[in-house]
């Protein structure tokens, strides 16, 4: 039986551009690792619906787009890198009406101060950017943030029930891999400075308190942020649980006084959320 269809919300584009560019204009090298993800929105219905390629950019020529723009554009920050490819691919091919483009820069830190000698670390940041060209939303945020403490944690307090069998305890090893995102509320924004005030932000609130939850620490990180940081209109966190437990030497006739821990895999807790400005 033939049915009536239409189609709905569509984009394509590119994925995992893998672009490095090093900044020459001294002798002191800089670095850029990124990878981009490519999106476009538009009328590309007869494309879908009867073949007909004509307005159409081709995935390849996004790809090298980014690579091209990035020789002149990527001059600072990856959302205003992102806002440069959104223009050009706007002015590209009249059927596109919006674009949004995916960051993920990987971070290089300098091998003892060394000038063009690099070690990269976990840490990434990340962005997304969409627009028609003129008016833009955009979002940063941190990727793969792997924090520690090793004491002023705990969890008491909670729901006891028939399958409650996790001890109370107000001193544990509290670890988690921070991934956070936030908006904007300007597009007047040093983005570079913001997200390395947010970085600095995340690792002084974590080390600045007892932490009776996860989702304390969480409220507290996303208050002192947008205490700190005008231009965030809100941020959201996501924490996995990284379990530590103690392991029981016991057995073996040996007494462990809260330094040898098993560092459990799945399962394991997930705490979210955002904190926005009331």
């Amino acid at each position: 039986m033939e049915v009536n269809v239409k189609l709905g919300q569509n984009n394509y584009g590119k994925s995992d551009i893998r672009l490095v560019k090093v900044f020459r204009d001294s002798s002191r090298h800089r670095l850029k690792d990124i990878w981009v993800d490519v999106a476009l929105e538009g009328d590309f219905e007869a494309a879908h619906t009867q073949g007909d390629n004509t307005y159409l950019l081709a995935t390849d020529t996004m790809r090298n787009t980014v690579y091209a723009l990035a020789k002149d554009g990527l001059t600072s920050s990856i959302e205003e890198f992102g806002m440069h490819l959104i223009q050009h691919f706007i002015k590209a091919s009249p059927k596109v009406k919006s674009a949004r483009i995916t960051f993920t820069e990987h971070l290089w830190a300098r091998i003892n101060d060394h000038d063009h000698s690099f070690s990269r670390e976990p840490t990434k940041h990340t962005a997304t950017v969409q627009g028609d060209g003129t008016n833009f939303t955009v979002s940063s945020g941190i990727g793969e943030l792997f924090v520690l403490k090793t004491t002023n944690s705990g969890w008491e307090g909670y729901v006891h029930e028939q399958f409650t069998t996790l001890p109370e305890t107000n001193d544990r090893i509290l670890a988690t891999i921070v991934t956070a995102n936030w908006e904007y509320n300007t597009l007047e924004v040093d983005y570079n400075a913001v997200w390395n005030q947010v970085y600095q932000q995340i690792l002084t609130t974590f080390t600045d308190h007892y932490s009776p939850s996860v989702q304390n620490t969480l409220y507290l990180m996303g208050k002192a942020v947008l205490e700190g940081v005008p231009e965030i209109s809100r941020i959201h966190f996501s924490f996995p649980n990284k379990h530590h437990i103690l392991y029981n030497l016991e057995r073996f006739g040996m007494q462990n006084n809260k330094e040898i821990f098993h560092a459990d895999a799945e399962p394991f807790g997930c705490i979210e959320g955002w904190v926005e400005r009331a």
